[in-house]
């Protein structure tokens, strides 16, 4: 897209920790950031309700927006997820074709719940959506894209792994786990997981902001999944501690409810469109990405 030095990221869903993240990124790399909150505080844009979203000066929106899929899913949690995701793309989505100088691009976020539960079969940008809860939230999710795109903008759908960071997500609980020796397989620790380092998350956004060639699902995972066996092997590793005590599928299920279907559920999937752009990982493995994440 040119000078970046002289574009802004409008991003929803900014103090989240991929927002966080993607606003130091953009920053460093001379872009200029409006931050859109439904609790504005100083230079922030209003992206409550019963505000019209101002879009002013701004060239791509990044829209990050929705409530953490983390807790037990009762029915109204799971409400939540989904009108969250759907409503705040469709506040965008409405914000964009009103607009009379709209962005020229909109990076939506999304995720690999998107493919359901393939198993051992491996899925990339190409395959088709899976079945389940996340990936009916998801497809709705995505669907809400489609009138801006039939306007001519430009829309890149970032479909997000399992987030590892220093700051929060999965390593939050992940650490005291591994360090007490408490971090075991998972069920029978035979399904995939497809994980990403947080500043990989955001370096695939910035990409998608700037590079005209990234459209449509573009997959925000490792190069290579792992079995759930050989994750926990590794995250020992990395704290110096061997994780030998495993957590028995029925104990996950009667803790967790649906949601160990997260832990449990198997999701073989490659970046392949991320791959073929060109997108080079800051943290390519997922030693490297633990090693950093678990220090």
């Amino acid at each position: 897209m040119g000078n970046n030095h002289t574009l802004t990221l409008g991003i929803t869903g900014a103090t989240g920790l991929v927002g966080t993240q993607l606003k130091k990124q953009a920053l460093a790399a001379g872009w200029g950031v409006v931050e859109y909150s439904r609790n504005p505080t100083g230079s922030q844009r209003s992206f409550a309700a019963d505000t019209a979203l101002d879009l002013s000066g701004v060239d791509v929106m990044v829209n990050l927006a929705g409530e953490s899929i983390l807790g037990l899913w009762t029915s109204s949690k799971k409400q939540r997820v989904l009108q969250s995701r759907v409503q705040a793309t469709r506040r965008v989505v409405e914000a964009m074709l009103a607009s009379p100088r709209a962005p020229k691009v909109l990076v939506n976020a999304s995720a690999i719940g998107f493919y359901g539960e393939p198993g051992d079969q491996e899925v990339d940008e190409h395959s088709p959506a899976g079945s389940g809860f996340l990936a009916e939230v998801t497809t709705a999710w995505e669907a809400e894209t489609q009138r801006v795109e039939a306007a001519g903008i430009r829309v890149a759908l970032i479909r997000i792994g399992m987030v590892l960071a220093r700051e929060g997500g999965a390593a939050k609980w992940m650490r005291p786990a591994f360090k007490l020796g408490l971090g075991g397989k998972l069920g029978s620790g035979r399904q995939w997981m497809s994980p990403i380092h947080l500043v990989d998350v955001a370096g695939i956004i910035l990409a998608a902001a700037s590079d005209a060639n990234y459209r449509g699902p573009i997959n925000a995972v490792l190069p290579e999944p792992v079995t759930n066996a050989e994750f926990t092997r590794q995250a020992g590793q990395a704290v110096h501690r061997p994780a030998i005590l495993p957590a028995p599928e029925f104990v996950l299920r009667l803790a967790l409810g649906e949601l160990s279907g997260l832990l449990l559920g198997s999701l073989r999937v490659k970046p392949k469109k991320t791959l073929e752009l060109g997108y080079s990982f800051q943290y390519p493995d997922l030693p490297t990405a633990l090693r950093d994440v678990l220090a």
